[in-house]
C-alpha cells in the first residue's frame, strides 16, 4: 500500500469537475493527495469540490481554461502559493468532435488541437518548469484515447489526430525530463460509460452502434471512469517508479483485437 500512497503530494487534476477527472481526483485524494481541481465550468467545479470535501478529502477548486496560456500559468502559480508545489499533474481536460473530415472546419480542427494537445502541453510545461526550478521530481499522466493509436471513424478525425499528438508528446516529454526525475505517461481509454453514452444507446440506431462498439472490446463492456482513475493512480504513484514514456490502454483489449477478429 505504501507504493500507492500519495500523502504529501499536491495533485492538480484538469477537467476535474466530472467523469474521469472527478473519479481520479477522488481516488488520489483517498490515497492522501491534497487536491487542486481545475475546470472551465465554475458551477460544476464548485459542486465537485463540495462533494469531495463532504467525503473528507482535501480539495480546492481552480476555475481556468487550459487553452489560455496566461490562465494556465496563473492557476499553477495559485496552487503553488496556496497548497504547495504541484508534484502530480493529471492532464484530463479535453473534448471530442464528431464531424466528418470533408465537413470539418479548420476552426473546429484547431480547437481540438488547442484543447486536447496544446492545453495538455501548456499544463505540463508550467508544472515541469516549477519542478525543475525546485530540483524536484514529479509525475504527469495524460489522458489520451484509443483513437490516438487506431482510427475510430464516425467523424473522429480531429479528436483522434490530436490524441495521437498527445501520445507522442508523452514520449518526448518523458525522455526530456527523465533526468530530472519527472515521469510522464498516458492512459488510453476505450469508450467510457457516461451519461452521454446512455443518451446514445437510446437514440435512433444507438443500440446497434453500442453493441458494435462492445463487440470490439474483448472484455465485453465499456470502461468506467473508475477504471481509468485506477490506471492513472497507478502511473502517478511510486508503484510505477520505473515506468515513463508509456501509453497504457484501458480498453478491455480493444487495441489488441484485430478489426476482423473475434474473442471466440
Amino acid at each position: 500500500m505504501k507504493l500507492h500512497d500519495l500523502t504529501g503530494c499536491i495533485a492538480l487534476v484538469t477537467g476535474g469537475a466530472a467523469g474521469i477527472g472527478l473519479a481520479t481526483a477522488r481516488l488520489l485524494g483517498q490515497h492522501g493527495a491534497r487536491l487542486a481541481v481545475m475546470d472551465i465550468r465554475p458551477a460544476e467545479l464548485d459542486d465537485a469540490v463540495a462533494a469531495l470535501r463532504a467525503e473528507g478529502l482535501d480539495a480546492t477548486g481552480y476555475a481556468g481554461d487550459v487553452t489560455d496560456e496566461a490562465a494556465v500559468e496563473t492557476v499553477v502559480d495559485r496552487v503553488q502559493t496556496e497548497l504547495g508545489l504541484v508534484t502530480v499533474l493529471i492532464n484530463n481536460a479535453g473534448s471530442g468532435s464528431h464531424t466528418l473530415p470533408e465537413q470539418v472546419t479548420m476552426a473546429e480542427f484547431r480547437h481540438m488541437f488547442e484543447l486536447n494537445l496544446a492545453g495538455s502541453f501548456m499544463m505540463a510545461r508550467a508544472v515541469a518548469r516549477r519542478l525543475l526550478a525546485a530540483g524536484r521530481g514529479g509525475t504527469i499522466v495524460n489522458v489520451s484515447s484509443i483513437g490516438g493509436s487506431s482510427a475510430l471513424g464516425r467523424g473522429n478525425v480531429s479528436f483522434s489526430v490530436a490524441k495521437a499528438g498527445v501520445n507522442q508528446m508523452t514520449r518526448e516529454l518523458a525522455v526530456e525530463w527523465a533526468g530530472a526525475g519527472i515521469r510522464v505517461n498516458a492512459v488510453q481509454p476505450c469508450q467510457v460509460d457516461t451519461p452521454g453514452f446512455s443518451q446514445l444507446a437510446n437514440s435512433p440506431g444507438g443500440k446497434e452502434l453500442l453493441a458494435r462498439m462492445i463487440r470490439g472490446i474483448p472484455l465485453g463492456r465499456l470502461a468506467t471512469s473508475e477504471d481509468c482513475a485506477a490506471a492513472i493512480h497507478f502511473l502517478a504513484s511510486d508503484a510505477a517508479s520505473m515506468i515513463t514514456g508509456v501509453i497504457l490502454p484501458v480498453d478491455g483489449g480493444n487495441l489488441a483485437l484485430n478489426a476482423g477478429g473475434t474473442s471466440r
